[in-house]
């Protein structure tokens, strides 16, 4: 090969990565560049150590150790995972059916827009996210209904991206965003017109305890609207492959145990929720096909963060997280092509009009 040629490949070379570390997946359509990828509140010299002890939370495949532990189980795992979710995954930290002729994102936002109509909230209205994350939804959500929304997450460093991302949004006046526990909420009995959680309670322990949360601080006659993770009637307990796929998914997505779709209304009403509506929105459009699609992209961009990491651009342990969200996607788009695992149990929930919650400030 002589010099010219070398020094065009060198060129070629050197632009396509210039390309893919500063332009692809740019914060303006994502929020994250691949150069700025961090542990979230974790320091970069810590992310390995944090990395290790989220595997620790396990005791075996599916259990974690006690109950207690489980929010600073969740709160790790979304320091750890946070910026290359944003990175790779995009703000709306969810799936959505697909829709035909209709590209991820904007499946995404009709996804979202469809909780809030759901709830029948008109503008003004004041309504709660529960779970989150760094505000997709939510962003989308206050656009489409002009709503008060107001976001909760057990994560600090989410916290702030939210913050950052609905102020260039120029949608701060309509969202806000709270640091808490969504078993504990800091609000008061009755102080929401409306509620929605896509995909977030599933790291409850259990379930009932942020039902339970969720009833208290709606007003009387007001909906609720959550999409929840669960195994399918398909699922069979006694099948070897069903078990790891399903451990899979809660091992990488920190889970303290999936639920049965059988479970959710009997949670709902055991709390004092009506039930409205009850169906799965995964079963017309496979919602898996993104992480199908996308599986090449996922190597390639481990390779990408395995190289930063070597030159000391990324945290070592981001190497570890990533491939471990990668052997995650293989165990969700499993769980969709067998049918066992749903990301979307819609579930569609009222306060009863004289439903009595005792405010926890008196208790």
């Amino acid at each position: 090969m002589d010099s010219t040629t070398l020094l065009c490949t060198a060129g070629l070379v050197f632009g396509a990565l210039y390309w893919f570390i500063h332009i692809h997946g740019a914060a303006e359509q994502k929020g994250k560049r691949l150069i700025h990828l961090t542990g979230g509140a974790i320091s970069g010299e810590k992310i390995q150590e944090k990395y290790r002890q989220y595997w620790s939370f396990f005791r075996s495949p599916k259990e974690i150790d006690t109950v207690e532990k489980v929010p600073d189980f969740v709160d790790t795992f979304y320091n750890l995972v946070t910026d290359i979710y944003e990175w790779g995954w995009g703000q709306s930290f969810h799936f959505s059916p697909s829709i035909p002729g209709k590209s991820h994102r904007e499946a995404t936002r009709v996804h979202e827009e469809m909780a809030v109509d759901l709830i029948k909230v008109s503008p003004g209205k004041k309504i709660l996210d529960v779970g989150c994350g760094v505000g997709g939804p939510m962003r989308a959500i206050a656009a489409h209904s002009r709503t008060n929304v107001v976001g909760i997450t057990i994560n600090e460093y989410q916290v702030n991206r939210a913050k950052m991302h609905n102020k260039k949004a120029g949608l701060d006046s309509l969202c806000e965003v709270v640091l808490g526990n969504f078993l504990e909420m800091p609000f008061n009995d009755n102080s929401f017109d409306g509620a929605y959680s896509i995909e977030a309670t599933c790291h409850a322990p259990k379930l009932e305890d942020v039902y339970a949360e969720v009833l208290r601080v709606l007003k009387p006659g007001s909906l609720y609207v959550s999409y929840e993770w669960v195994t399918t009637k398909k699922f069979n307990a006694n099948n070897s492959e069903h078990r790891d796929i399903i451990q899979g998914i809660e091992r990488g997505d920190a889970l303290p145990g999936l639920r049965s779709y059988t479970d959710i209304a009997a949670i709902a009403k055991k709390v004092g929720f009506e039930v409205v509506d009850e169906r799965d929105l995964a079963t017309k459009h496979p919602w898996w096909n993104r992480l199908k699609m996308g599986r090449i992209a996922y190597w390639r961009n481990h390779i990408m963060v395995t190289v930063l990491a070597a030159l000391g651009v990324a945290p070592k342990g981001t190497v570890d997280v990533h491939d471990m969200l990668c052997k995650t996607a293989d165990y969700l788009t499993r769980g969709g092509e067998a049918g066992i695992f749903s990301p979307m149990h819609m579930i569609l929930c009222r306060k009863p009009i004289d439903a009595n919650c005792v405010d926890k400030s008196d208790a």
